[in-house]
């Protein structure tokens, strides 16, 4: 889809107008991209609620004023998702799916999910699908550039079931490319729906570019000699992580945006550079894929959205 309204170059934080009144809610905002979003829309003056495993570094930020509030909840386990849905009681003009885990070691979650496709889409679907009716104007989902390399192999429900179970041959960068593919698909079937669902938000998606964030780090903690040396490379050349959060930070407030766009940097190979409308790749657009995927993640979380 075209956009309306061209996002002008040099676009940044300072471009936003003022918030006050105005409600955010943003997942994993207690560092990187997250905190920094939460961060830049406070300062406007919104009211941020952020979500966090770890109440008392969420509590520290808002003592610090990088955010309003704080929703305890840990993506890898779906009671504890449930329970943070059922704490929502106000609407939110714009919610943030920012948390994310990138190039694990192997591991399952509580609920028996491969780690990085049930923390980065299906903790998110499930949580975004109990509050569904709480958001007002926008759902933005963050993706990565790194969604080029997923697959979902053959993309039928068993090939899409299995990969979200783990039950595949594990390659943590596979796994991580179709989390991130899982997030551009999920965009795009919430835009095929929206109209007959009457959901009042829009749906968009954002990626970082190449971005020095804690998830670099995470991904050393694994020993992989890759990883290792983009952990470095990412310190030595990579944009800061309030650059790097421009993308979504844009997605989020820019006015005359469409459901279903995808903002990313202008820079060369989308690696870095202030927010412009790009495309995903070609596969983000297969519609029986990502209906497969959506019947798949209702049957696994046991979360439905009609």
């Amino acid at each position: 889809m075209g956009n309306v309204r061209e996002i002008p170059r040099g676009w940044d934080e300072t471009s936003v107008p003022p918030q006050p009144g105005r409600r955010y809610l943003v997942t994993g905002g207690t560092s990187g991209l997250g905190e920094a979003t939460a961060k830049a829309l406070r300062l406007l003056g919104a009211h941020v609620t952020i979500t966090a495993r770890n109440a008392a570094k969420a509590e520290a930020i808002v003592a610090a004023g990088g955010a309003s509030d704080v929703l305890v909840m840990d993506l890898t386990d779906l009671s504890s998702v449930r329970d943070a849905a059922a704490q929502v009681r106000e609407p939110y003009d714009v919610m943030i799916l920012n948390a994310g885990i990138m190039w694990t070691p192997y591991r399952l979650t509580t609920d028996g999910f491969e780690s990085q496709v049930g923390t980065n889409y299906l903790g998110h679907f499930a949580f975004a699908g109990l509050i569904k009716d709480f958001i007002t104007e926008r759902l933005v989902t963050v993706s990565s550039l790194y969604q080029r390399y997923g697959s979902f192999g053959d993309g039928s429900l068993e090939e899409i079931q299995r990969r979200c179970l783990g039950q595949v041959p594990y390659s943590s960068r596979e796994a991580y490319g179709d989390s991130k593919l899982a997030n551009v698909l999920f965009t795009e079937e919430i835009e095929r729906r929206r109209a007959a669902q009457g959901w009042k938000f829009i749906a968009l998606t954002a990626h970082p570019g190449w971005s020095n964030t804690n998830l670099f780090g995470e991904a050393t903690s694994s020993r992989d000699a890759i990883a290792s040396l983009a952990s470095l490379s990412s310190r030595l050349m990579a944009q800061s992580a309030a650059r790097g959060a421009l993308p979504q930070l844009c997605a989020a407030t820019f006015p005359g945006l469409r459901g279903g766009e995808y903002v990313g940097p202008r820079g060369p190979g989308q690696l870095r550079g202030t927010p412009t409308i790009v495309q995903p790749v070609v596969r983000a657009h297969d519609a029986e894929l990502a209906s497969n995927l959506w019947r798949v993640s209702e049957e696994l979380t046991g979360v439905t959205w009609t």
